[in-house]
Parts: C-alpha cells; structure tokens; sequence
C-alpha cells in the first residue's frame, strides 16, 4: 500500500499532531512538498502533502485562509502540514477553521520535525511500496509461467484471474471465447465480442478499456500476435483499475500468451506443410498413403465424407483467404473438429467435415461478405464441392472448381456445386459468352424474318420442340406441313448447316433459350 496521512501520524519519529480532517487520514500521499508560495496550486499535480511556515500568509486572515484551503483542496492537495514555532507558535484558528469546513486533513509540525524528514520518509514509504510491487509482480510472472508451461493457457487464465481478484477471458482469431476464468466469466466475455472484433482489425499490439454499466466491471482487452493481423486477444476484468502489482501480472500474461501464439504459428506452419501432401496423396488417388502421412492430425478427417472448399482472391487479398482460413479454423476448433487448409498461390483449398461446424461457418462468411459487398469488389470467390470421401477427392476438387469458375463468372461470393448441377441446365445459359454465341448463330434468321420475308426464327423454335415431327410443328404453327418443309430448307440454306445433324439441332436449341431468358 502507498503512504497515507494515517501511517505519517502514527509514524513515530515524525510525532504529527491532526488538527483537521480526521476522518480523511485514509487518503494515499504521493508526496510531501515544501512551499511558501501565497498560491502554489500551479505547481501542484494532486495527492500531495502540502509542508508550510506560512511565511508569506496572513494566517490569521480568515477569508485569506478560507480562500487558501479551497484553492488547495481544489487542486488536489490531500493534506497540510504546518510547521509551529517558525512565524507562528500555534496553528491560528482561521486556517484552522477553513481546513475544517473545507474538509482538509491539517497536521500539526512540531519545531523538531524538519520538513526534509517527513519528505523522506514520504519517499521511503513509496520506495517500499514500488519494491513489494515488482517484488509482487516477478512472483506472479514465475507462477504465470509455471501454469503457462504446466497446464496451457486455461491454468494461465486462472493464475491471472487470481492475481488481479477478478476474471481473464482468451479469444481466437474469429473474435469467439476460448478459454475463461473462472468459468463464471464466459458470459460476460461473450459479450465482448464486438469489441474484440474491433480491436483485431487494428495493427498489433493494440489495447483498449471497455467501461460497462455500473454494477459491471472495467475490461482491458489486449490483441496478441506479433504480426500485422492479430492472433488472438486477452481480456481481463476487475472492479477497479490495475495497480503496479496487477499490471507486472498482465504484462506478463501478454507476453507468455504471444509466444504460445507464435509458437502455435510455427506448428501451424509445419501442419499446413503437411496437409498440402496430404492433399497431393488424395488427389493423385493414394487415399492410404494420405492417411499413413497424416496419422492422428488429419486422420479422423480422411475416415469421413468431406467437402472440398476452394476460394480465390487477387494478388492483393491474402487477408480475404486468411479471413476464410480462420473462420474454418475456429470453428473446427470450437466444435472439436478437424479441417485440413491449404494455400494454393491466390487460392485456398479447405477440406473439412461434411455438415460440420467448420463448412457452416465458410458458408456463413460468404453470406455476409454477399450482403456487404460492393458491385465491383471481387477480393473473394468460393466454391464448395458435393460430399465425398477420399477415394474421390479427386472428383470434389473439379467440383470445387468449377463451382468457384461458375462463381466468378456470375459475380457471386459462393456456388455450391450440387445447386449448380441441380435442376435445369437453362440458368447456366444466362452466361455472356453463351449469349454472344446465341446471338451470332441466330442474327441472320432474325435479320431475315426483320425483312417480312417469313418467320424462320419461330418456325425453327417450333419444329425443334415437336422434335422435327412436320405435322404436329405445323398445326402449332397455323401453317401447311409444306410451308413449314420451305421455311427448314431456307434455314439450312441461310445457316450453311443440315438439320439433320444433332450438334446443329442442339446449338440452335440452346441458342433459342438462352436468348429468351432475359
């Protein structure tokens, strides 16, 4: 504890007599100056001992000294101390009257007690206070360190929790809650969240102070990582701010968390080497070889049906792919899940669980990157294969990458594969390249149908949805068998192509379609 103006008057060798403010001797002193300066407020900070002989004060001036003692208290002086038997051989009433209505501890200064030794022993005080302090904080490092090392960062939170008497949260990457201590505080952590989310997208090491309401503590949240992007975040609640001993504790949480977060991305840097030649066995169609490599770290993932998500972003947009790996990283972690991420140049390739947590909260992303996204902003493309299992991860790499092609081309953040197979295969037609094709095979049809000369393009239509069958093409139509027979023979002749042919058929069936599902 700091000095206070009760341990100055039960200090014995000081032999201070209270005079005022008996009930204020609680107050902490920072320390004991000297001044006989009629108004020596400018040169005080607050929390001082003011030591005077009132040389240059009319101490018996009562207005002069209710005006004195205001402006003191004011300033932040937390006590006076005045020296008896220099100018004066008692405290005048009128100072110390004003000390009492202002409510300001006045201490009495016998002759004998220099100033200088209650300045030092002021010092003293605050000197041991500051020793017990870092004293205090090198032994919460060792026991920090000791549960760092012994039970991970859940025993870290816990000895952290216990050294400040009150709660410290761990978040990921995501902004989502790892670990609490004591349990009791995963609640308030989680509420948290936007604020962590905030503090991660500032450049580490980043800190800020979250004031909750009145009957809730005061939170310092803290980015860890020593990389541009932050890799996590600590949080530490209490009831009041930190002291000296309290902030040696945190500091050193930091610092013992960022390098289990470094050292964490050092081991996910040697996993990631292995899951790209886990991937290459999968692809190159040796699934038991894949498994032999990947042992218990990925194991449990190639024993079930998976999904292939591919994404890609430009040159510029590796926070987008890093983005998308940490929300399937942290959400594989949170439901105990295991993926496998594997950068690819511009692209990211993820393999998690089929209908787990890690392919949800992919999805999700994407959803919102839709929502919020910008007409010409293209920094993220995803697609996401059907269900397989590892004698096909082959097929659901295609899978994937078709649906990212098909992604890109239409402007979509995600394409699921079995969506885009589902159903019709019109909706693909709506491709500009397939219309530029529609349009140059059907434009001389049109411009001769344009001229009144016939009506070829509908006639066409017509006889290719009845399946080249004359009489019932013609009846749809309102016309005779042989006018129709005519208007063939003209498309052949202007097309330069036999309808007898399939391929032709097919073209200029899709061709009709697309140009009609504008």
């Amino acid at each position: 504890m700091p000095p206070t103006l009760a341990s100055l008057v039960h200090h014995s060798a000081l032999k201070l007599t209270v005079r005022a403010g008996e009930d204020r001797l609680d107050v902490p002193v920072r320390w004991a100056h000297a001044s006989e300066l009629a108004d020596p407020v400018p040169y005080m900070e607050g929390g001082e001992l003011l030591l005077i002989t009132a040389l240059k004060l009319d101490a018996e001036d009562r207005e002069a000294m209710r005006r004195y003692v205001r402006r003191l208290a004011g300033a932040g002086v937390v006590g006076l101390g005045f020296a008896v038997g220099v100018h004066y051989e008692d405290i005048p009433d009128a100072l110390v009257d004003a000390a009492r209505e202002e409510g300001l501890p006045l201490l009495e200064v016998p002759r004998r007690t220099p100033f200088l030794a209650i300045s030092k022993a002021v010092s003293a005080a605050i000197a041991a206070d500051q020793y017990r302090a870092v004293t205090a904080g090198f032994a919460a490092q060792r026991e920090l360190t000791r549960q760092a090392l012994t039970e991970g960062p859940e025993g870290l939170l816990a000895a952290l929790a216990a050294q400040v008497d009150g709660w410290a949260a761990l978040y990921d990457a995501s902004g989502a809650v790892v670990a609490t201590a004591p349990e009791w505080a995963g609640r308030r952590a989680a509420r948290l969240t936007p604020d962590v989310t905030r503090l991660r997208d500032r450049p580490a090491p980043a800190s800020s102070v979250v004031a909750g309401p009145e009957d809730e503590d005061r939170v310092e949240l803290h980015s860890l990582g020593t990389g541009r992007r932050p890799r996590a975040a600590l949080a530490v609640g209490t009831a009041a701010a930190l002291g000296t001993a309290e902030r040696y504790a945190v500091h050193s949480a930091i610092a013992l968390l960022t390098l289990t977060t470094e050292r964490s991305r050092s081991l996910q840097a040697a996993e990631q080497r292995i899951g790209a030649a886990v991937l290459r066995m999968l692809l190159a169609g040796e699934p038991d070889h894949a498994r032999a490599v990947a042992g218990d770290l990925y194991g449990g993932l190639l024993d079930a049906p998976f999904r292939i998500i591919m994404a890609a972003g430009g040159e510029a947009n590796g926070d987008a792919l890093g983005a998308l790996a940490e929300v399937a990283e942290s959400a594989a972690a949170r439901s105990g899940e295991v993926v496998l991420a594997v950068p690819e140049g511009n692209r990211l390739v993820i393999v998690a669980c089929d209908g787990g947590a890690a392919v949800a909260a992919c999805c999700d992303h994407a959803a919102a990157r839709e929502a919020a996204r910008k007409a010409d902003d293209d920094e993220l493309v995803v697609g996401l294969s059907a269900p397989a299992g590892p004698i096909a991860a082959s097929t659901a790499y295609k899978q994937a990458e078709q649906a990212l092609s098909v992604a890109r081309r239409r402007g979509r953040v995600l394409v699921e594969h079995e969506r885009m197979a589902a159903g019709s295969v019109l909706p693909l037609l709506a491709d500009d390249a397939v219309r530029a094709f529609a349009d140059g095979l059907l434009r001389a049809l049109r411009e001769h149908d344009a001229t009144g000369r016939g009506d070829l393009v509908a006639s066409l239509r017509a006889w290719l949805s009845r399946h080249g069958q004359w009489d019932a093409a013609a009846a749809d139509l309102g016309v005779h068998r042989h006018t129709l027979r005519y208007r063939m023979r003209r498309v052949e002749e202007i097309l330069g192509r036999s309808l007898d042919d399939p391929d032709t058929r097919m073209e200029l069936w899709l061709s009709l379609k697309a140009t009609t599902t504008e």
